[in-house]
């Protein structure tokens, strides 16, 4: 029986200090089914420790007696640091505050015998589950190129996520994998499970699962759980994937003393199994639940949030909520139009060195970016003009595995002696050459003194091989030899994506089904688009060399790029989303899937990234993206157009036509009105049914110049369902040194021709760049 508590401990406790009455509410709020809908930057984490401190405080639990979850480290740190501060000793402890996995992981040493491990088993990391599911698949008789681990590894992580046993798998999804083989996928996970058991070990997923299986088969284990937690407590709710929704409505007992935090506005990893219809359902799981939101925001200005509210409201998957602040100054949400991909790196660049003579840090400015392609601009661009960044949550744009090894092919084309690139993609794919064959390879070069490449070709020849490794090293340096000779005829992109395509690199990554693998192939597109930038390869190669040598200093300011996944939870003054078109944001894939939940899986994103800034969101969207040397027309985002035209300020740095967003708005279609002055289309309507150019939907498919395919391509919609794309062929006549008549900025003289697009210099106006139909040539 705990200690009733004591008069003063009820009179003004300190950790009500300073919360507004909302915030009050779901702290105070302690019996029965609660769940607290915080906004962006309402002050939840604050919220929820002052809940754990008033239940600890006023003895309603001991420490032991809470369960609070959390979904990192970090989190559950700083939860628990905040708490001994509000309350000293009384909250050491604390020994179920952690994450899903830690706290998962605590209680299957303690029961691990009911599922055939022994206490000290071990966790392993991906490197060793791969390497036992090669094992299970080579058991199984199946080619591993066929059907690789890591595939596999994927599909039963997934399977976890859901809490499905191998004898649960539906058997649609079991026969994805391994079609001919006998069960399948689910015959596959079964013989894993059994090896992992064996091993004395288990992954990740099966620390969620195991205590699953647990509670449904030991009802006496989960009653003293149940009895044991008086509070759950549970941080990101919306984040929830099936097994963590199960594992926790399962603790719950006939108390029903559940709080769970979150926002359904940020549900935003469904791609990793979390599903927001656990937080959209809970007070169905709940009857009588109590419902609090935190609207009041402490982080943006009215603006922002006005704009980030128009912006949600368009989605009808969620509870419903609107944030609201009490600064009653801000500058409106900028929203600018570039002409393209390189315009929008240099007005970012352009934006941010402004900021920094205003006396902003660029530690305060972030680009945030739908796919991470995007950055390589920016890169490029910040490099150019010396502005320090940093890349968060992942690797620059030529340090990423995937560049590298593309990098890696071209070296030893243009070079045949550069070893470190010979033996990077030797076997990758994968050619049977693995590390006894590099052994073999290695040694024969020391013999021969002859660089590593050059003495594979004498390997190639003899005995000192495999008859399999040895035809496999003969068709490499044949490869390679023909790759070296189509240089002599093939412009150096044409050559990147022959040499991509021939060696097996894209089907490689086309036939990986890990969440990463669109991404990768993402970047192998917008490297062979940045070729075409730089006159050789040579010259390519060369820049690449520089950027990857400009580390900038460890210490200094930065500005911040990462992706917008990356970005929850952070803040900045600044924030600048580049690429709100169709197609880029949201991406191809969500327009793709044609459903409501993909689309609004987006428009979320979009919410979070516009509720990371604090000062200024800036918004960017270019007319056109140039793909593989083609320039297609873009639409802007949906999502601009949702934000609210009271809240946005517009700008555009094109010439010669309406606003882009605003004639979508209207439903005309832009493009085809800045070509003819007039007209109108279907373009917004088109946009919102998910179709796009037909070319940009062939960049995001596949490659596709000279008349290879360079991975799979869908047919182009009907011509009435196309973006009208921008001609490349100039008009007569228009050339450098041309004089020139426009509407709007009056005479000038033309200064460089790229297709239909001229820079012109205007005494009046200073230096622009229109499209050749807003221009007449002057006599």
């Amino acid at each position: 029986m705990l200690p009733a508590p004591t008069p003063d401990s009820l009179q003004g406790p300190p950790w009500l200090a300073g919360l507004n009455p909302a915030q009050r509410d779901a702290v105070t709020t302690t019996e029965g089914p609660v769940l607290i809908l915080a906004g962006a930057g309402t002050g939840k984490t604050k919220a929820l420790t002052a809940r754990l401190a008033h239940i600890l405080f006023n003895r309603l639990a001991w420490p032991s007696q809470v369960l609070a979850v959390t979904f990192t480290n970090k989190a559950a740190r700083e939860m628990r640091h905040r708490t001994e501060l509000l309350l000293g000793s009384m909250a050491e402890g604390l020994p179920w505050l952690g994450t899903f996995h830690a706290l998962s992981a605590k209680m299957l040493r303690r029961h691990a015998g009911l599922v055939g491990l022994n206490p000290q088993f071990t966790i392993l990391d991906t490197d060793d589950q791969l390497r036992l599911l090669k094992q299970v698949v080579t058991e199984a008789g199946l080619d591993e190129k066929r059907w690789p681990a890591k595939q596999l590894a994927s599909l039963i992580d997934r399977w976890k996520n859901r809490g499905l046993l191998p004898e649960q798998v539906p058997p649609g999804e079991s026969f994805a994998f391994a079609d001919g083989a006998k069960g399948g996928g689910a015959a596959l996970y079964a013989r894993y499970q059994e090896q992992l058991v064996q091993l004395n070990a288990a992954d990740f997923g099966d620390l969620l699962l195991h205590m699953l299986t647990i509670f449904a088969r030991h009802p006496d284990v989960l009653a003293d759980y149940r009895e044991r937690f008086r509070y759950v407590m549970v941080d990101e709710y919306q984040d929830t994937n099936q097994a963590q929704y199960q594992w926790l409505k399962a603790l719950v007992g006939d108390r029903r003393n559940i709080a769970c935090v979150g926002d359904d506005d940020q549900s935003i990893y469904s791609w990793r199994g979390a599903e927001v219809a656990n937080i959209l359902r809970f007070e169905a799981d709940f009857p009588g639940a109590k419902l609090i939101r935190l609207e009041e925001n402490y982080r943006s200005t009215p603006h922002i949030l006005a704009a980030a509210n128009h912006l949600i409201a368009h989605n009808n998957g969620r509870l419903g909520k609107s944030l609201f602040t009490q600064h009653s100054t801000g500058e409106k949400v900028a929203v600018t139009g570039v002409w393209d991909g390189p315009e929008e790196a240099r007005s970012v660049g352009d934006e941010a060195e402004r900021l920094g003579r205003e006396g902003v840090s660029l530690n305060d400015m972030a680009i945030l970016v739908r796919a991470q392609f995007q950055t390589r601009l920016f890169e490029d661009r910040f490099i150019a003009i010396g502005l320090p960044y940093r890349i968060v949550g992942g690797f620059r744009f030529y340090e990423r595995a995937e560049i590298r090894d593309a990098l890696a092919y071209l070296r030893l084309v243009q070079s045949p002696d550069d070893a470190l690139a010979f033996e990077r993609i030797v076997n990758v794919p994968k050619r049977g050459l693995g590390d006894k064959a590099m052994g073999t390879l290695h040694a024969a070069a020391r013999r021969l003194n002859l660089p590593l490449s050059r003495a594979a070709a004498h390997v190639a020849e003899g005995d000192d091989l495999t008859p399999a490794a040895r035809r496999a090293l003969r068709g490499f340096l044949t490869d390679v030899a023909r790759w070296r000779d189509a240089a002599d005829t093939l412009n150096h992109a044409e050559l990147a994506e022959l040499v991509l395509e021939e060696s097996g690199y894209v089907a490689m990554w086309q036939a990986d089904k890990s969440t990463e693998a669109d991404g990768r192939l993402d970047n192998l597109k917008e490297l062979v688009r940045a070729m075409g930038d730089y006159p050789s390869l040579t010259a390519f190669l060369e820049h690449v060399s520089l950027v990857m040598d400009n580390e900038a200093a460890a210490d200094g300011e930065k500005i911040t790029i990462m992706t917008l996944h990356a970005a929850k939870g952070l803040e900045f003054d600044h924030v600048f989303l580049p690429g709100w078109e169709e197609g880029v944001f949201p991406s191809q894939r969500a327009l793709d899937e044609g459903g409501t939940a993909a689309l609004e899986e987006e428009r979320r994103l979009a919410y979070v990234g516009i509720t990371r800034a604090r000062v200024r969101a800036h918004v960017l969207h270019a007319a056109n993206r140039q793909v593989y040397g083609q320039w297609t027309a873009a639409l802007p985002s949906r999502f601009v157009a949702e934000l609210g035209e009271a809240h946005v300020d517009e700008r555009s740095t094109l010439s010669g036509g309406p606003s882009l967003w605003r004639a979508a708005l209207a439903g005309g279609d832009p493009f085809a009105d800045m070509q003819r002055g007039t007209g109108r289309g279907p373009g917004w309507d088109r946009a919102r049914s998910g179709q796009t150019g037909s070319g940009w939907q062939a960049a995001k498919q596949g490659f596709s110049q000279s008349g290879r395919d360079f991975g799979p391509r869908s047919a182009a919609p009907p011509r009435e369902a196309r973006v009208s794309a921008i001609s490349l062929a100039p008009m007569p006549g228009f050339k450098r040194g041309a004089r020139v008549f426009h509407a709007k900025f009056g005479e000038g003289t033309v200064v460089h021709v790229d297709g239909n697009k001229l820079e012109i210099d205007f005494p009046a106006a200073g230096r622009k760049r229109v499209l050749d139909s807003f221009v007449s040539l002057k006599n």
